[in-house]
């Protein structure tokens, strides 16, 4: 089984494709330019894989949370090439995907996974893995971060750019953490990895149906929050 795998949730724009067992990734820190880079990316993934989109499985993305704009990119684009190919989908959050690849790095099995969601807020949530999948234990939530909520016991990883945004966030999660990589992001690789056992169990879903997880349902400060200096 081979898929392609899209994100496009944080400033990093990444394309991968693979087997599972082999991936070639391409990533580019984009700023605001997702929409020019992820089609030239997936392009060029395929022609040095020699492969068109009907010879794939599937097509999975990063649904979030994460970057509102960069959400819709990346599902737009999954739905338009499968539905082009009739490939089914399959959205993996974001944040578990940062657990996979601390999984995959250091083996580590019990992750709160943590971004900067502006606004002075992070998005997290936590996972622990066992029987060779993650089981959520603290679903995605947007949150300040001296509220975030707290997994059970300790011996927890901390990873993502939340925690190198707001101190707060470590001071909250202190008594339950046994280290802090700041700077773990969501990969296409990763999202690739959690798909491919979605897509053979039948998970994928038509393309119409994908949709992105975004958590927050606000995307602007209010005035008063603006001149109080937050950040977008």
């Amino acid at each position: 089984m081979r898929i392609l795998a899209l994100d496009a949730s944080t400033d990093v724009c990444a394309v991968a494709l693979g087997d599972g067992t082999h991936w070639a990734e391409r990533a580019e820190n984009a700023g605001q330019r997702h929409s020019e880079l992820l089609l030239p990316m997936v392009r060029a993934l395929l022609a040095e894989a020699r492969l068109d989109l009907a010879a794939l499985d599937g097509i999975a993305f990063g649904a979030g949370p994460g970057s509102f704009t960069g959400l819709r990119i990346a599902c737009g684009v999954a739905q338009g090439l499968a539905l082009g190919a009739n490939l089914p989908v399959v959205g993996v959050a974001t944040l578990e995907a940062m657990a996979e690849t601390v999984r995959k790095r250091s083996g580590g099995t019990r992750v709160i996974a943590a971004l900067d969601a502006r606004m002075l807020e992070v998005y997290v949530a936590a996972y622990e893995h066992e029987r060779s999948r993650w089981r959520v234990v603290l679903d995605p939530v947007v949150v300040l971060p001296g509220e975030a909520p707290l997994p059970p016991g300790g011996g927890w990883a901390g990873v993502g750019n939340g925690f190198a945004a707001y101190p707060a966030l470590r001071e909250r999660f202190a008594d339950v953490l046994s280290g802090c990589d700041e700077g773990i992001l969501p990969t296409a690789t990763a999202i690739g990895s959690l798909a491919l056992p979605r897509f053979a169990a039948g998970e994928g879903i038509a393309a119409r149906e994908a949709a992105p997880l975004y958590v927050r349902h606000r995307v602007a400060l209010t005035t008063a929050e603006r001149v109080a200096g937050m950040r977008l």
